[in-house]
């Protein structure tokens, strides 16, 4: 059409500039010493996310300072994130962002790297140098149960509601989530909870391993803080390497794990030893 824009690239996704200007990636980031905070913060949209939420997500992974060791990652009002925004769904899509539609349209190539893009605002969560703590309220559907799924730890509100809402609308769970479901709850649970997309409560998540916490909603900051301060208190180092073992654990037999025990262990002796006369 003459005088259309070309599209460009924005985090991994076209961006059709023809559609309005981009709306903002909804995202808040402070740092404070060796605690980086994520506000999702749209809470007039209950905080739902779009392709410019996942590219800032991973943006944030990318340039994370190196002092940090704990991701606090939370939500505005009263929803930690109802999942994707529904004008995602529509032809026009979300301004200056586009749409499912679109990127429906795109060769088998293109449109799995374009969701590796997405991926990457999820997986860096996972690194062994930091220690992330999802802070859950409200609803957490879909993308936002991923979000959470997405972290280390989860402690939620006594008023959580987590759905995995995308068999739902005919899709499938595609940032990242469905591994750690099955590894916290099992496969026959997590059968149930997606193809059922039935809500899990505060206390069945407490009861089946999808939180590590239920407390009050005015004491979920509280809550998190704490965590956050107990994690802090032991060594760095030997929290990465803890880390990484237990990341490790589930893949390999009982004897190659002992073997990675050996050899976290010397290292973490020759670091602790090597520096004293």
């Amino acid at each position: 059409m003459a005088g259309a824009k070309a599209p460009k690239e924005r985090g991994g996704y076209t961006e059709d500039v023809s559609t309005g200007q981009p709306e903002d990636d909804g995202l808040r980031f402070e740092v404070d010493g060796e605690i980086a905070t994520i506000t999702l913060d749209r809470p007039d949209k209950r905080n739902a996310q779009t392709f410019a939420t996942w590219s800032a997500l991973a943006r944030i992974g990318d340039d994370l300072p190196e002092r940090v060791r704990i991701v606090v990652v939370k939500g505005e009002g009263p929803s930690f994130s109802a999942g994707i925004d529904l004008r995602m769904f529509t032809p026009e899509g979300v301004p200056g962002q586009g749409s499912f539609s679109s990127a429906a349209r795109l060769g088998a190539a293109a449109f799995e790297e374009r969701l590796r893009q997405a991926q990457r605002g999820f997986l860096w969560l996972r690194r062994p140098e930091i220690v992330s703590i999802a802070a859950v309220q409200g609803h957490a559907i879909g993308a936002g149960f991923q979000l959470a799924l997405a972290c280390d730890l989860r402690i939620v509100a006594d008023d959580v509601k987590f759905c995995m809402k995308e068999p739902a609308l005919g899709l499938v769970p595609d940032l990242t989530g469905t591994k750690p479901l099955v590894e916290l709850v099992g496969l026959a649970r997590a059968i149930d909870i997606c193809l059922t997309a039935r809500t899990v409560e505060a206390g069945e998540a407490l009861r089946i391993g999808l939180a590590e916490q239920v407390v009050t909603r005015d004491d979920l900051d509280r809550a998190v803080h704490d965590k956050a301060a107990a994690l802090l208190s032991t060594n760095r180092d030997a929290a990465t390497a803890t880390k990484r073992l237990l990341q490790g654990a589930r893949s390999r037999t009982l004897e190659e794990q002992c073997a990675a025990e050996g050899a976290a262990q010397a290292e973490r002796l020759r670091a602790l030893f090597s520096a004293q006369p």
